[in-house]
């Protein structure tokens, strides 16, 4: 039986990658769906996505790459293409992302299953339990202590590991995660936040866009760090605006955007379609 896979790497860049990963497929009597390729001559390293189809199992597969990757010391991964993401996602109050992805991935929209959905607040939870999907609520009063935001981060590590979530999504999610917890997410875990507003951080950021004049306004989706709001771009989009949107339409405006942004974030991630560069990704659309 024929399946199709999807293979993404990173590494070294030198001659012979691409001679040498074609050979592997052709000897694994394998067909090339789709190619994409990109070399970081800053960055000296070069990286691949590949979708094929072949008759081997996925384990097969895997196992008879090891020597090619090792031999360009690649990071690699082969996934299988039906295979479905398992996503947890975070949210605060403003449930705008939440519920645009709650639809799209129940209808069929994203390649995703939501094993979860954590909160700080119970604002969302009929929400959510009217999809059949469990929701955990974890509140956090605000200036609560180190010890008390440990425990917090602890019963959502707990669900994450629970839940063997493949990543965590964090639609509005107004809490700070710990070093720790970006560590242990490195990779898998993505922000969304109000960008091209860079000066008006705090509480009601279109009320102060809005007192500024501005004229563009926009979301960024990108990976969690320890640098808030400062991890590797995956996906940024703006919308224009004027003098005369109040700030309530400002906000509207951003919000679809911030729910547009992440959900191409969320579809590039579930098609393995985005490598981590550093401090920038590389995203094969």
């Amino acid at each position: 039986m024929v399946h199709e896979y999807i293979l993404l790497l990173s590494c070294p860049d030198r001659k012979g990658i691409v001679h040498a990963v074609s050979g592997f497929l052709v000897a694994h009597d394998s067909n090339i769906i789709d190619s994409a390729q990109f070399g970081d001559s800053d960055a000296a390293t070069f990286f691949m996505r590949i979708q094929f189809s072949s008759v081997e199992t996925l384990v097969q597969l895997q196992q008879g790459f090891e020597s090619v990757a090792g031999k360009f010391s690649m990071q690699w991964q082969i996934y299988a293409k039906e295979s479905r993401s398992k996503v947890i996602l975070l949210v605060s109050k403003m449930g705008h992302c939440l519920n645009d992805l709650l639809f799209r991935i129940n209808s069929g929209l994203l390649s995703a299953d939501i094993a979860a959905v954590i909160s700080n607040h119970s604002d969302h939870r009929a929400l959510v339990e009217r999809y059949g999907i469990p929701y955990y609520c974890f509140p956090l009063a605000p200036g609560s202590s180190f010890q008390e935001k440990a425990a917090q981060e602890q019963k959502i590590r707990e669900v994450i590991d629970q839940h063997q979530a493949d990543m965590v999504i964090l639609a509005r999610y107004m809490q700070i995660f710990s070093p720790q917890l970006c560590h242990y997410l490195h990779g898998r875990a993505i922000n969304i936040h109000h960008s091209f507003l860079p000066s008006f951080k705090g509480a009601r950021p279109y009320t102060q866009a809005y007192q500024r004049g501005v004229k563009l306004i926009g979301a960024t989706a990108h990976f969690v760090t320890t640098d808030l709001d400062e991890g590797p771009i995956i996906e940024q989009d703006v919308a224009r605006v004027d003098h005369s949107c109040p700030p309530e339409q400002l906000a509207a405006i951003g919000q679809d955007v911030e729910s547009l942004v992440l959900s191409r974030a969320v579809q590039w991630f579930t098609q393995h379609r985005i490598i981590l560069n550093g401090t920038k990704t590389v995203v094969f659309r």
